[in-house]
């Protein structure tokens, strides 16, 4: 289901110049901008992997990945009637979530001519229940009618791996493991490990020893550094 925030987001990226819904050999591409591909991907990474891979071998491409930081829910009656309420969704996102998508694209980022940008957008979700409007509504009970784009916000292009680490609530420590990750970010320590995979398969950082069972990670010296 294409929805308004990525026909909005497609705007926001192809500029007033670029062509749109572009058909190149078996793909549909959104946007092609000044030789640039551009593909706006709200749902997983893992349903664009192969084909970014197979247009990595003769174009540039841009994958932009957005975030939802905020989301205002609007529910419905039923599809195309008026809105009954809307509330602040509790959920914020955040860059670090990016990681949850990246881990499908490890074999894919970093690629001299692929940039990934990773975009926190505000948006309002309209809904609906999803058996009928005599069924009281309950949690997930409702069907997704369309979410539209509210702002745009902080953004973070990935060219190189060592961009990865600028996803970060704050600078990581030269050496880590999982513990420090999670510590670090607030999240739990299995995120902290998918982070961690993702950061080695990608060249971001490396293994170089454990701590008892624990494998301890560090990131790239700097060029330069002594």
């Amino acid at each position: 289901m294409e929805t308004s925030l990525h026909d909005e987001l497609k705007r926001h990226y192809a500029g007033p110049v670029a062509r749109t819904e572009v058909v190149l050999g078996n793909y549909r591409i959104d946007a092609v901008r000044r030789g640039r591909l551009i593909e706006i991907q709200h749902g997983s990474l893992a349903a664009i992997r192969d084909k970014v891979r197979s247009l990595l071998e003769e174009h540039r491409v841009l994958v932009v990945k957005p975030i939802v930081a905020t989301k205002i829910l609007v529910k419905h009656a039923g599809p195309g009637e008026p809105a009954l309420s809307s509330r602040k969704s509790p959920k914020r996102g955040r860059l670090l979530d990016a990681f949850d998508e990246l881990v499908y694209f490890t074999r894919v980022f970093p690629h001299p001519r692929l940039t990934v940008e990773v975009v926190m957008v505000d948006v309002e979700e309209w809904r609906y229940p999803g058996h009928g409007r005599r069924r009281r509504w309950r949690r997930n009970d409702h069907v997704l009618a369309d979410q539209k784009l509210l702002a745009v916000g902080k953004s973070v292009r990935l060219r190189r791996a060592a961009d990865l680490v600028k996803l970060m609530p704050a600078p990581l420590p030269t050496e880590f493991h999982t513990g420090i990750l999670s510590e670090h970010c607030d999240i739990d320590r299995h995120t902290a490990q998918r982070i961690a995979y993702c950061l080695r398969k990608m060249k971001a950082a490396e293994q170089f020893g454990k701590q008892g069972n624990t494998l301890l990670y560090r990131l790239p010296r700097r060029r330069g550094a002594a």
